[in-house]
Protein backbone atom coordinates (compact mmCIF):
# COMPACT_ATOMS: atom_id res chain seq x y z
CA UNK A 1 0.00 0.00 0.00
CA UNK A 2 1.40 3.40 -1.03
CA UNK A 3 1.01 6.51 1.10
CA UNK A 4 0.65 10.02 -0.26
CA UNK A 5 4.31 10.78 0.40
CA UNK A 6 5.65 7.79 -1.57
CA UNK A 7 6.20 9.81 -4.75
CA UNK A 8 8.23 12.44 -2.90
CA UNK A 9 10.22 9.75 -1.10
CA UNK A 10 11.02 8.15 -4.47
CA UNK A 11 12.06 11.46 -6.02
CA UNK A 12 14.48 12.34 -3.22
CA UNK A 13 16.01 8.87 -2.96
CA UNK A 14 16.31 8.54 -6.71
CA UNK A 15 18.23 11.80 -6.99
CA UNK A 16 20.51 10.79 -4.13
CA UNK A 17 21.19 7.41 -5.76
CA UNK A 18 21.87 9.00 -9.11
CA UNK A 19 24.33 11.47 -7.67
CA UNK A 20 26.16 8.74 -5.81
CA UNK A 21 26.17 6.26 -8.68
CA UNK A 22 29.40 5.30 -10.39
CA UNK A 23 29.24 6.16 -14.09
CA UNK A 24 30.47 3.27 -16.26
CA UNK A 25 33.78 3.97 -17.95
CA UNK A 26 33.36 5.43 -21.42
CA UNK A 27 29.83 6.74 -20.83
CA UNK A 28 28.72 10.35 -20.53
CA UNK A 29 27.58 11.12 -16.94
CA UNK A 30 24.53 13.12 -17.98
CA UNK A 31 23.38 10.39 -20.36
CA UNK A 32 23.93 7.77 -17.66
CA UNK A 33 21.90 9.74 -15.09
CA UNK A 34 19.02 10.31 -17.54
CA UNK A 35 18.92 6.64 -18.50
CA UNK A 36 18.97 5.53 -14.87
CA UNK A 37 16.22 8.01 -13.96
CA UNK A 38 14.05 6.73 -16.80
CA UNK A 39 14.52 3.11 -15.68
CA UNK A 40 13.65 4.02 -12.10
CA UNK A 41 10.60 5.95 -13.27
CA UNK A 42 9.37 2.97 -15.28
CA UNK A 43 9.76 0.77 -12.23
CA UNK A 44 7.51 3.11 -10.20
CA UNK A 45 4.91 3.54 -12.94
CA UNK A 46 4.59 -0.17 -13.64
CA UNK A 47 5.07 -1.40 -10.10
CA UNK A 48 7.64 -3.88 -11.40
CA UNK A 49 11.44 -3.86 -11.12
CA UNK A 50 13.29 -3.12 -14.34
CA UNK A 51 16.61 -4.91 -14.69
CA UNK A 52 19.23 -2.92 -16.54
CA UNK A 53 22.05 -4.58 -18.42
CA UNK A 54 25.23 -4.87 -16.42
CA UNK A 55 27.33 -4.44 -19.56
CA UNK A 56 29.14 -1.18 -20.00
CA UNK A 57 29.56 0.28 -23.47
CA UNK A 58 32.23 -1.60 -25.33
CA UNK A 59 31.86 -4.77 -23.24
CA UNK A 60 30.91 -8.00 -24.97
CA UNK A 61 27.31 -9.08 -24.50
CA UNK A 62 26.19 -12.61 -23.77
CA UNK A 63 26.25 -15.01 -26.74
CA UNK A 64 23.12 -14.93 -28.86
CA UNK A 65 20.95 -18.06 -28.70
CA UNK A 66 21.03 -20.24 -31.80
CA UNK A 67 17.64 -20.51 -33.49
CA UNK A 68 18.78 -22.44 -36.57
CA UNK A 69 19.62 -26.13 -36.42
CA UNK A 70 23.23 -26.50 -35.24
CA UNK A 71 23.66 -29.16 -37.94
CA UNK A 72 23.41 -26.56 -40.72
CA UNK A 73 26.84 -25.89 -42.20
CA UNK A 74 26.42 -22.11 -42.30
CA UNK A 75 25.79 -22.22 -38.54
CA UNK A 76 28.95 -24.29 -38.02
CA UNK A 77 30.95 -21.97 -40.27
CA UNK A 78 30.25 -19.03 -37.97
CA UNK A 79 32.78 -20.54 -35.56
CA UNK A 80 35.70 -20.25 -37.98
CA UNK A 81 37.09 -17.75 -40.50
CA UNK A 82 35.13 -16.50 -43.51
CA UNK A 83 35.50 -19.04 -46.35
CA UNK A 84 32.94 -17.78 -48.86
CA UNK A 85 34.14 -17.09 -52.40
CA UNK A 86 32.99 -14.57 -55.00
CA UNK A 87 31.50 -17.22 -57.29
CA UNK A 88 29.44 -18.56 -54.40
CA UNK A 89 28.29 -15.08 -53.44
CA UNK A 90 27.51 -13.30 -56.72
CA UNK A 91 25.15 -15.68 -58.52
CA UNK A 92 23.20 -15.07 -61.71
CA UNK A 93 19.67 -16.45 -61.76
CA UNK A 94 16.00 -15.63 -62.19
CA UNK A 95 14.11 -13.34 -59.83
CA UNK A 96 12.25 -12.54 -57.79
CA UNK A 97 14.01 -14.14 -54.80
CA UNK A 98 17.37 -15.78 -54.25
CA UNK A 99 16.06 -17.88 -51.36
CA UNK A 100 12.66 -18.67 -52.91
CA UNK A 101 13.60 -18.93 -56.59
CA UNK A 102 17.34 -19.41 -57.22
CA UNK A 103 17.83 -21.62 -54.14
CA UNK A 104 14.89 -23.96 -54.89
CA UNK A 105 15.95 -24.27 -58.56
CA UNK A 106 19.47 -25.19 -57.49
CA UNK A 107 18.00 -27.69 -55.05
CA UNK A 108 15.73 -29.48 -57.51
CA UNK A 109 18.46 -29.48 -60.16
CA UNK A 110 20.79 -31.09 -57.60
CA UNK A 111 18.14 -33.73 -56.83
CA UNK A 112 17.57 -34.36 -60.54
CA UNK A 113 21.31 -34.99 -60.95
CA UNK A 114 21.27 -37.40 -57.99
CA UNK A 115 18.39 -39.31 -59.58
CA UNK A 116 20.25 -39.70 -62.88
CA UNK A 117 23.07 -41.49 -61.02
CA UNK A 118 20.86 -44.20 -59.52
CA UNK A 119 21.24 -47.80 -60.81
CA UNK A 120 19.16 -48.63 -63.92
CA UNK A 121 17.09 -51.24 -62.06
CA UNK A 122 16.05 -48.58 -59.51
CA UNK A 123 15.19 -45.99 -62.16
CA UNK A 124 13.10 -48.57 -64.01
CA UNK A 125 10.69 -48.59 -61.05
CA UNK A 126 10.26 -44.81 -60.90
CA UNK A 127 6.75 -43.42 -61.39
CA UNK A 128 7.05 -39.83 -60.19
CA UNK A 129 9.01 -36.94 -58.68
CA UNK A 130 7.56 -34.75 -55.93
CA UNK A 131 8.75 -31.58 -54.21
CA UNK A 132 7.35 -30.51 -50.81
CA UNK A 133 7.74 -26.88 -49.69
CA UNK A 134 7.73 -25.98 -46.00
CA UNK A 135 7.92 -22.85 -43.84
CA UNK A 136 8.35 -19.55 -45.66
CA UNK A 137 8.70 -21.38 -48.98
CA UNK A 138 5.16 -22.64 -48.49
CA UNK A 139 3.77 -19.40 -47.05
CA UNK A 140 4.97 -17.05 -49.82
CA UNK A 141 6.15 -19.40 -52.55
CA UNK A 142 3.26 -18.58 -54.88
CA UNK A 143 4.21 -14.92 -55.06
CA UNK A 144 7.90 -15.75 -55.37
CA UNK A 145 7.49 -18.24 -58.22
CA UNK A 146 8.92 -21.05 -56.11
CA UNK A 147 6.85 -23.75 -57.79
CA UNK A 148 7.99 -22.65 -61.26
CA UNK A 149 11.63 -22.52 -60.19
CA UNK A 150 11.35 -25.94 -58.55
CA UNK A 151 9.84 -27.51 -61.66
CA UNK A 152 12.52 -25.89 -63.84
CA UNK A 153 15.25 -27.56 -61.79
CA UNK A 154 13.54 -30.95 -62.00
CA UNK A 155 13.44 -30.77 -65.80
CA UNK A 156 17.19 -30.04 -65.90
CA UNK A 157 17.43 -26.25 -66.00
CA UNK A 158 19.97 -24.22 -63.99
CA UNK A 159 19.52 -20.68 -62.60
CA UNK A 160 22.30 -19.01 -64.59
CA UNK A 161 21.11 -20.33 -67.97
CA UNK A 162 17.34 -20.79 -67.65
CA UNK A 163 15.37 -18.79 -70.20
CA UNK A 164 13.00 -16.27 -68.55
CA UNK A 165 10.52 -17.13 -71.31
CA UNK A 166 10.36 -20.69 -69.97
CA UNK A 167 9.39 -19.48 -66.50
CA UNK A 168 6.91 -17.00 -68.00
CA UNK A 169 5.29 -19.80 -69.98
CA UNK A 170 4.50 -21.62 -66.74
CA UNK A 171 2.43 -18.61 -65.66
CA UNK A 172 0.59 -18.43 -68.98
CA UNK A 173 0.10 -22.22 -69.29
CA UNK A 174 0.27 -23.71 -65.79
CA UNK A 175 -1.12 -27.11 -66.85
CA UNK A 176 1.62 -28.01 -69.34
CA UNK A 177 3.70 -31.13 -68.70
CA UNK A 178 7.35 -31.90 -69.38
CA UNK A 179 9.08 -35.20 -70.06
CA UNK A 180 11.99 -35.95 -67.74
CA UNK A 181 14.35 -38.73 -68.81
CA UNK A 182 15.79 -40.91 -66.03
CA UNK A 183 17.69 -43.80 -67.60
CA UNK A 184 15.26 -45.59 -69.90
CA UNK A 185 12.30 -44.21 -67.98
CA UNK A 186 10.45 -41.03 -68.96
CA UNK A 187 8.36 -39.22 -66.33
CA UNK A 188 5.77 -36.54 -67.06
CA UNK A 189 6.07 -33.63 -64.61
CA UNK A 190 3.99 -30.50 -64.05
CA UNK A 191 3.49 -27.77 -61.45
CA UNK A 192 1.15 -30.16 -59.64
CA UNK A 193 4.23 -32.12 -58.58
CA UNK A 194 5.35 -29.18 -56.43
CA UNK A 195 3.34 -29.30 -53.20
CA UNK A 196 2.83 -26.39 -50.81
CA UNK A 197 3.13 -28.25 -47.51
CA UNK A 198 3.07 -27.02 -43.89
CA UNK A 199 3.91 -23.29 -43.53
CA UNK A 200 4.48 -23.69 -39.79
CA UNK A 201 6.48 -26.26 -37.89
CA UNK A 202 9.77 -27.08 -36.20
CA UNK A 203 11.99 -27.00 -39.29
CA UNK A 204 15.82 -26.88 -39.32
CA UNK A 205 15.52 -23.67 -41.38
CA UNK A 206 12.51 -21.51 -42.33
CA UNK A 207 13.18 -22.38 -45.99
CA UNK A 208 13.02 -26.18 -45.86
CA UNK A 209 11.99 -28.44 -48.73
CA UNK A 210 12.11 -32.15 -49.56
CA UNK A 211 12.48 -33.88 -52.93
CA UNK A 212 11.25 -37.43 -53.43
CA UNK A 213 11.59 -39.99 -56.25
CA UNK A 214 8.71 -42.45 -56.03
CA UNK A 215 7.73 -45.89 -57.29
CA UNK A 216 4.01 -45.71 -56.57
CA UNK A 217 3.91 -45.13 -52.80
CA UNK A 218 7.43 -46.47 -52.29
CA UNK A 219 10.25 -43.97 -51.79
CA UNK A 220 13.25 -44.68 -54.03
CA UNK A 221 15.23 -41.58 -53.07
CA UNK A 222 14.46 -38.70 -50.70
CA UNK A 223 16.53 -35.68 -49.67
CA UNK A 224 15.81 -32.80 -47.29
CA UNK A 225 17.20 -29.42 -48.40
CA UNK A 226 17.49 -25.89 -47.02
CA UNK A 227 17.61 -22.64 -48.99
CA UNK A 228 19.60 -20.62 -46.47
CA UNK A 229 19.58 -17.21 -48.18
CA UNK A 230 21.38 -15.48 -51.04
CA UNK A 231 20.92 -18.54 -53.27
CA UNK A 232 23.06 -20.67 -50.94
CA UNK A 233 21.74 -24.19 -50.37
CA UNK A 234 22.45 -27.06 -48.00
CA UNK A 235 20.96 -30.47 -47.39
CA UNK A 236 20.71 -32.97 -44.57
CA UNK A 237 24.20 -34.41 -44.14
CA UNK A 238 25.78 -31.61 -46.19
CA UNK A 239 29.56 -31.43 -46.25
CA UNK A 240 31.16 -28.29 -47.71
CA UNK A 241 33.60 -28.63 -50.62
CA UNK A 242 37.29 -28.69 -49.84
CA UNK A 243 38.89 -25.26 -50.04
CA UNK A 244 42.24 -23.65 -49.41
CA UNK A 245 42.92 -21.70 -46.24
CA UNK A 246 42.63 -17.89 -46.35
CA UNK A 247 45.91 -15.97 -46.39
CA UNK A 248 44.45 -13.43 -43.95
CA UNK A 249 41.87 -15.32 -41.84
CA UNK A 250 39.12 -13.18 -40.33
CA UNK A 251 35.62 -13.63 -38.94
CA UNK A 252 34.99 -10.01 -37.92
CA UNK A 253 35.63 -6.58 -39.35
CA UNK A 254 38.05 -5.92 -36.49
CA UNK A 255 40.19 -8.89 -37.55
CA UNK A 256 39.95 -7.89 -41.19
CA UNK A 257 41.08 -4.34 -40.47
CA UNK A 258 43.96 -5.61 -38.36
CA UNK A 259 45.27 -7.53 -41.40
CA UNK A 260 44.76 -4.50 -43.64
CA UNK A 261 46.57 -2.09 -41.33
CA UNK A 262 49.41 -4.44 -40.42
CA UNK A 263 50.15 -5.26 -44.07
CA UNK A 264 49.27 -1.81 -45.47
CA UNK A 265 46.54 -3.26 -47.68
CA UNK A 266 43.09 -2.07 -48.67
CA UNK A 267 40.05 -4.16 -47.81
CA UNK A 268 39.81 -5.10 -51.50
CA UNK A 269 43.43 -6.29 -51.50
CA UNK A 270 42.85 -8.46 -48.42
CA UNK A 271 39.73 -9.84 -50.11
CA UNK A 272 41.61 -10.62 -53.33
CA UNK A 273 44.47 -12.37 -51.49
CA UNK A 274 42.00 -14.56 -49.64
CA UNK A 275 40.02 -15.26 -52.81
CA UNK A 276 43.16 -16.56 -54.52
CA UNK A 277 44.08 -18.70 -51.50
CA UNK A 278 40.60 -20.14 -50.84
CA UNK A 279 39.35 -20.64 -54.42
CA UNK A 280 42.66 -21.66 -55.98
CA UNK A 281 42.01 -19.31 -58.92
CA UNK A 282 44.45 -16.77 -60.34
CA UNK A 283 43.95 -13.04 -60.00
CA UNK A 284 43.26 -12.84 -63.75
CA UNK A 285 40.52 -15.50 -63.45
CA UNK A 286 38.95 -13.68 -60.50
CA UNK A 287 39.00 -10.36 -62.37
CA UNK A 288 37.39 -12.02 -65.39
CA UNK A 289 34.58 -13.27 -63.17
CA UNK A 290 34.10 -9.83 -61.62
CA UNK A 291 33.92 -8.30 -65.10
CA UNK A 292 31.26 -10.83 -66.07
CA UNK A 293 29.25 -9.96 -62.96
CA UNK A 294 29.55 -6.19 -63.44
CA UNK A 295 28.55 -6.56 -67.11
CA UNK A 296 25.50 -8.58 -66.07
CA UNK A 297 24.56 -5.90 -63.53
CA UNK A 298 24.88 -3.11 -66.11
CA UNK A 299 22.76 -5.06 -68.60
CA UNK A 300 20.09 -5.66 -65.96
CA UNK A 301 19.79 -1.92 -65.26
CA UNK A 302 19.73 -1.06 -68.97
CA UNK A 303 17.06 -3.67 -69.62
CA UNK A 304 14.91 -2.37 -66.78
CA UNK A 305 15.23 1.23 -67.97
CA UNK A 306 14.28 0.29 -71.54
CA UNK A 307 11.05 -1.47 -70.58
CA UNK A 308 7.83 0.46 -71.27
CA UNK A 309 5.40 1.11 -68.44
CA UNK A 310 3.58 -2.12 -67.76
CA UNK A 311 1.91 -4.15 -65.04
CA UNK A 312 3.92 -6.69 -63.09
CA UNK A 313 2.63 -10.25 -62.62
CA UNK A 314 0.31 -10.99 -59.70
CA UNK A 315 -2.73 -9.59 -57.91
CA UNK A 316 -1.18 -6.24 -56.88
CA UNK A 317 -1.38 -4.92 -60.47
CA UNK A 318 1.68 -2.77 -59.77
CA UNK A 319 2.78 -0.51 -62.61
CA UNK A 320 6.47 -0.25 -63.44
CA UNK A 321 8.10 3.18 -63.44
CA UNK A 322 11.90 2.94 -63.66
CA UNK A 323 12.05 4.38 -67.19
CA UNK A 324 9.71 7.25 -66.36
CA UNK A 325 11.54 8.13 -63.15
CA UNK A 326 14.81 8.20 -65.08
CA UNK A 327 13.47 10.45 -67.85
CA UNK A 328 11.95 12.94 -65.42
CA UNK A 329 15.02 12.92 -63.17
CA UNK A 330 17.23 13.79 -66.13
CA UNK A 331 15.03 16.82 -66.79
CA UNK A 332 15.31 18.05 -63.20
CA UNK A 333 16.66 21.60 -63.03
CA UNK A 334 18.42 20.90 -59.73
CA UNK A 335 21.59 18.88 -60.25
CA UNK A 336 21.64 17.29 -56.79
CA UNK A 337 18.02 16.19 -57.05
CA UNK A 338 18.77 14.82 -60.51
CA UNK A 339 21.52 12.61 -59.08
CA UNK A 340 19.20 11.17 -56.41
CA UNK A 341 16.51 10.57 -59.01
CA UNK A 342 18.89 8.85 -61.42
CA UNK A 343 20.34 6.48 -58.80
CA UNK A 344 16.79 5.69 -57.65
CA UNK A 345 15.73 4.96 -61.24
CA UNK A 346 18.70 2.61 -61.73
CA UNK A 347 17.76 0.70 -58.57
CA UNK A 348 14.08 0.57 -59.58
CA UNK A 349 15.13 -0.79 -62.98
CA UNK A 350 17.10 -3.67 -61.46
CA UNK A 351 14.41 -4.45 -58.93
CA UNK A 352 11.62 -4.39 -61.52
CA UNK A 353 13.61 -6.86 -63.62
CA UNK A 354 13.74 -9.05 -60.52
CA UNK A 355 9.97 -8.76 -60.05
CA UNK A 356 9.44 -9.78 -63.68
CA UNK A 357 11.33 -12.99 -62.97
CA UNK A 358 14.14 -12.01 -65.33
CA UNK A 359 17.80 -12.75 -64.66
CA UNK A 360 19.43 -10.86 -61.78
CA UNK A 361 22.61 -11.07 -59.71
CA UNK A 362 22.32 -11.95 -56.02
CA UNK A 363 23.98 -9.09 -54.16
CA UNK A 364 23.39 -10.42 -51.63
CA UNK A 365 19.83 -11.61 -52.50
CA UNK A 366 17.21 -11.41 -55.24
CA UNK A 367 14.92 -9.17 -53.21
CA UNK A 368 17.76 -6.64 -52.83
CA UNK A 369 19.11 -7.14 -56.36
CA UNK A 370 18.45 -3.53 -57.40
CA UNK A 371 20.93 -1.91 -55.01
CA UNK A 372 24.43 -2.97 -56.14
CA UNK A 373 23.69 -2.95 -59.91
CA UNK A 374 22.45 0.65 -59.57
CA UNK A 375 25.69 1.71 -57.89
CA UNK A 376 27.91 -0.23 -60.30
CA UNK A 377 26.15 1.47 -63.21
CA UNK A 378 26.31 4.98 -61.74
CA UNK A 379 30.00 4.60 -60.82
CA UNK A 380 30.76 3.30 -64.32
CA UNK A 381 29.26 4.08 -67.70
CA UNK A 382 25.99 5.43 -66.29
CA UNK A 383 27.65 8.19 -64.28
CA UNK A 384 31.17 8.77 -62.96
CA UNK A 385 32.89 6.50 -65.47
CA UNK A 386 35.44 5.17 -63.00
CA UNK A 387 37.98 2.69 -64.43
CA UNK A 388 36.91 -0.96 -64.47
CA UNK A 389 39.71 -1.73 -62.02
CA UNK A 390 37.97 0.44 -59.42
CA UNK A 391 34.63 -1.25 -60.04
CA UNK A 392 36.29 -4.63 -59.43
CA UNK A 393 37.84 -3.41 -56.18
CA UNK A 394 34.48 -2.04 -55.09
CA UNK A 395 32.76 -5.36 -55.81
CA UNK A 396 35.35 -7.22 -53.72
CA UNK A 397 34.88 -4.83 -50.78
CA UNK A 398 31.11 -5.16 -51.13
CA UNK A 399 31.38 -8.95 -51.10
CA UNK A 400 33.51 -8.84 -47.94
CA UNK A 401 30.73 -6.92 -46.20
CA UNK A 402 28.21 -9.46 -47.42
CA UNK A 403 30.42 -12.31 -46.21
CA UNK A 404 30.51 -10.83 -42.71
CA UNK A 405 26.74 -10.34 -42.71
CA UNK A 406 26.25 -13.97 -43.70
CA UNK A 407 28.93 -15.24 -41.31
CA UNK A 408 27.76 -13.42 -38.18
CA UNK A 409 24.05 -12.89 -38.80
CA UNK A 410 21.98 -13.80 -41.88
CA UNK A 411 21.14 -12.80 -45.45
CA UNK A 412 17.73 -14.44 -45.36
CA UNK A 413 14.52 -12.42 -45.08
CA UNK A 414 12.84 -15.56 -43.75
CA UNK A 415 15.32 -15.59 -40.87
CA UNK A 416 16.08 -11.92 -40.27
CA UNK A 417 13.51 -9.74 -42.03
CA UNK A 418 14.39 -7.18 -44.70
CA UNK A 419 17.26 -5.74 -42.64
CA UNK A 420 19.15 -8.89 -43.68
CA UNK A 421 18.53 -8.25 -47.36
CA UNK A 422 18.22 -4.53 -48.13
CA UNK A 423 20.22 -3.63 -45.02
CA UNK A 424 23.20 -5.78 -45.99
CA UNK A 425 22.89 -4.73 -49.64
CA UNK A 426 23.00 -1.06 -48.63
CA UNK A 427 26.04 -1.70 -46.41
CA UNK A 428 27.72 -3.49 -49.32
CA UNK A 429 26.90 -0.55 -51.56
CA UNK A 430 28.43 1.97 -49.15
CA UNK A 431 31.62 -0.12 -49.00
CA UNK A 432 31.64 -0.41 -52.79
CA UNK A 433 31.51 3.37 -53.26
CA UNK A 434 34.16 4.04 -50.61
CA UNK A 435 36.55 1.40 -51.95
CA UNK A 436 36.05 2.44 -55.57
CA UNK A 437 37.15 5.94 -54.55
CA UNK A 438 40.28 4.59 -52.80
CA UNK A 439 39.32 5.40 -49.22
CA UNK A 440 41.11 3.50 -46.47
CA UNK A 441 39.79 0.53 -44.53
CA UNK A 442 38.32 2.64 -41.70
CA UNK A 443 36.19 4.73 -44.04
CA UNK A 444 35.01 1.61 -45.88
CA UNK A 445 34.07 -0.03 -42.57
CA UNK A 446 32.37 3.11 -41.26
CA UNK A 447 30.35 3.57 -44.44
CA UNK A 448 29.12 -0.03 -44.27
CA UNK A 449 28.27 0.33 -40.59
CA UNK A 450 26.30 3.51 -41.15
CA UNK A 451 24.20 2.03 -43.95
CA UNK A 452 23.44 -1.15 -42.03
CA UNK A 453 22.68 0.70 -38.79
CA UNK A 454 19.87 2.64 -40.42
CA UNK A 455 18.14 -0.49 -41.69
CA UNK A 456 18.05 -2.29 -38.34
CA UNK A 457 14.60 -3.63 -37.55
CA UNK A 458 13.32 -3.45 -41.13
CA UNK A 459 10.67 -6.11 -41.61
CA UNK A 460 10.01 -8.38 -44.58
CA UNK A 461 6.27 -8.10 -45.24
CA UNK A 462 5.71 -8.54 -48.99
CA UNK A 463 2.14 -7.75 -50.03
CA UNK A 464 0.39 -10.88 -51.34
CA UNK A 465 3.72 -12.71 -51.07
CA UNK A 466 5.08 -10.96 -54.18
CA UNK A 467 8.50 -9.27 -54.26
CA UNK A 468 6.98 -5.96 -55.36
CA UNK A 469 5.52 -3.90 -52.50
CA UNK A 470 7.49 -2.69 -50.60
CA UNK A 471 10.47 -4.52 -52.08
CA UNK A 472 11.02 -2.62 -55.34
CA UNK A 473 11.16 0.88 -53.85
CA UNK A 474 13.22 -0.40 -50.93
CA UNK A 475 16.03 -1.10 -53.38
CA UNK A 476 15.97 2.56 -54.39
CA UNK A 477 16.10 3.70 -50.77
CA UNK A 478 18.86 1.16 -50.07
CA UNK A 479 21.00 2.58 -52.89
CA UNK A 480 20.47 6.17 -51.73
CA UNK A 481 21.29 5.20 -48.15
CA UNK A 482 24.51 3.62 -49.45
CA UNK A 483 25.50 6.97 -50.88
CA UNK A 484 24.42 8.86 -47.76
CA UNK A 485 26.47 6.51 -45.59
CA UNK A 486 29.50 6.98 -47.86
CA UNK A 487 29.15 10.77 -47.73
CA UNK A 488 29.00 10.79 -43.94
CA UNK A 489 31.88 8.32 -43.54
CA UNK A 490 34.13 10.08 -46.03
CA UNK A 491 33.58 13.52 -44.48
CA UNK A 492 33.62 12.71 -40.76
CA UNK A 493 36.72 12.11 -38.64
CA UNK A 494 36.90 8.35 -39.18
CA UNK A 495 38.33 7.39 -35.78
CA UNK A 496 35.58 9.29 -33.97
CA UNK A 497 32.74 7.03 -35.15
CA UNK A 498 31.12 5.65 -32.01
CA UNK A 499 29.67 2.46 -33.48
CA UNK A 500 31.70 -0.18 -35.29
CA UNK A 501 30.56 -2.59 -37.98
CA UNK A 502 30.81 -5.72 -35.83
CA UNK A 503 28.56 -4.23 -33.14
CA UNK A 504 25.92 -3.35 -35.72
CA UNK A 505 26.02 -6.81 -37.33
CA UNK A 506 25.56 -8.33 -33.87
CA UNK A 507 22.61 -5.98 -33.32
CA UNK A 508 21.09 -7.18 -36.60
CA UNK A 509 21.53 -10.81 -35.51
CA UNK A 510 19.87 -10.09 -32.16
CA UNK A 511 17.02 -8.19 -33.81
CA UNK A 512 16.53 -11.08 -36.24
CA UNK A 513 16.26 -13.60 -33.41
CA UNK A 514 13.76 -11.47 -31.49
CA UNK A 515 11.67 -10.39 -34.50
CA UNK A 516 8.16 -11.83 -34.69
CA UNK A 517 7.85 -14.46 -37.42
CA UNK A 518 5.00 -12.43 -38.96
CA UNK A 519 7.67 -10.07 -40.27
CA UNK A 520 10.00 -12.70 -41.71
CA UNK A 521 8.81 -13.22 -45.28
CA UNK A 522 5.54 -14.88 -44.29
CA UNK A 523 3.17 -12.10 -45.47
CA UNK A 524 1.34 -12.33 -42.14
CA UNK A 525 2.02 -8.83 -40.80
CA UNK A 526 2.76 -5.19 -41.60
CA UNK A 527 1.98 -4.00 -45.11
CA UNK A 528 1.04 -7.52 -46.15
CA UNK A 529 -2.13 -7.37 -44.01
CA UNK A 530 -2.68 -3.59 -44.25
CA UNK A 531 -2.96 -3.26 -48.02
CA UNK A 532 -6.38 -4.18 -49.40
CA UNK A 533 -6.26 -5.67 -52.90
CA UNK A 534 -9.38 -5.28 -55.02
Amino acid sequence: MRNENDEDVFSISAVEELQAANVPEGMDRRAFMMRTAMISGMAVLTGRPVLASTNSPGQDSAPLPVTMSPDLQFVKNAKGPVMTTLEEFYKVGPGPSSSHTIGPMRITYDFYQRCTKLPPDVLAKATGLKVHLFGSLSATGKGHGTERASLAGLVGKEPATVEPAFLDSLVEKPDQTFAVKLGDKSLQLSLKDVIYDAPKGDFPHPNTMTCVLLAGDTVLLEQEYYSVGGGFIEWKGYQPPKKGQPKYPYSTMKELQAHAQKNKLSIAQVGMANEIAVSGKTEAEINAFLDKISTAMVNIVKSGLSMPVGILPGPIKLKTKAGEVYKRAMDDAYVNQRAIGVVSAYALAGSEENARGHLVVTAPTGGSAGVIPALVYVLGEGGRKLPQEKIREGLIAAAVIGYLGKHNATLSGAEGGCQAEIGVASAMGAALIAQAHDFDDQVVANAAESALEHHLGMTCDPVAGYVQVPCIERCAFGAIKSWTAFMIASNEIAVDRRLDFDTTVNAMALTAKEMNSKYKETSEGGLAVSVVLC
